[in-house]
């Protein structure tokens, strides 16, 4: 048997609304997307995805985050995990959710010129979870994953993205309330799957492996 293909990433710094933007892009086994949008090995899809809170220790290498953009990678696609404004090598300063609905979008938009002829699918965890539903109105996806969505920090109360979505939380959430994230997403129409892990806190300790696998079920019912 041969030994598995290595993982490749890449650091960058990308242009944002106040500066540039840290941003790290994770690559399938065998660096499918490496290529620029004309390659041959150019991906069909690539995923753009958001951090919790920056003034609470988010930043792009949590673990949560680093779980979305794994099984993303772990389909084939390119995933692009970003430092908010202020956070890391990140320009600028905390705007309270309003300037970091606008680093995503600038993220989204490095993807769209990398790769123009991919699709784009959004996620975010915690306050990440909450700018990726914001700014999913302005970009589009084809999907969007929202984990433990930060209702009660950012306004998303009347936001319906048009592509599928997937809502998931743990039923003991300590940060965000169970009972909240539940009620706002009942009150959308049309209505995103929503899917509880029992027993599961705001950062599903001992709970990746199966945070990834719903991730992935959902994403085996994506787009054409």
């Amino acid at each position: 048997m041969s030994p598995p293909t290595p993982r490749a990433a890449e650091s960058l710094m990308l242009q944002g609304p106040v500066g540039e933007l840290e941003a790290r892009v994770d690559f399938p086994a065998g660096g499918a997307g490496m290529g620029p949008g004309t390659d041959p090995g150019a991906p069909a899809a690539y995923a753009v995805v958001c951090h919790p809170h920056p003034l609470f220790g988010g930043t792009l290498t949590n673990k949560v985050v680093h779980t979305l953009a794994r099984a993303f990678t772990d389909f084939g696609m390119p995933s692009l995990r970003f430092n908010f404004r202020g956070v890391g090598m990140s320009a600028g300063t905390h705007d309270e959710g309003r300037g970091e609905v606008q680093d995503a979008l600038a993220a989204v938009r490095y993807c769209r010129e990398r790769w123009p002829h991919a699709r784009l699918w959004l996620a975010g965890f915690s306050f990440g979870a909450a700018v990726a539903v914001r700014a999913s109105s302005e970009a589009k996806p084809v999907g969007l994953i929202a984990v433990a969505p930060a209702v009660d920090r950012l306004d998303i109360a009347t936001v319906v993205p048009a592509s599928p979505w997937l809502v998931l939380l743990g039923d003991a959430d300590e940060v965000v309330s169970p009972r909240r994230m539940l009620e706002w997403a009942q009150r959308l129409r049309p209505a995103p799957v929503t899917q509880v892990l029992a027993g599961a806190g705001h950062y599903f300790h001992g709970r990746l492996p199966e945070l990834q696998e719903r991730v992935t079920a959902f994403l085996n019912q994506r787009p054409e």
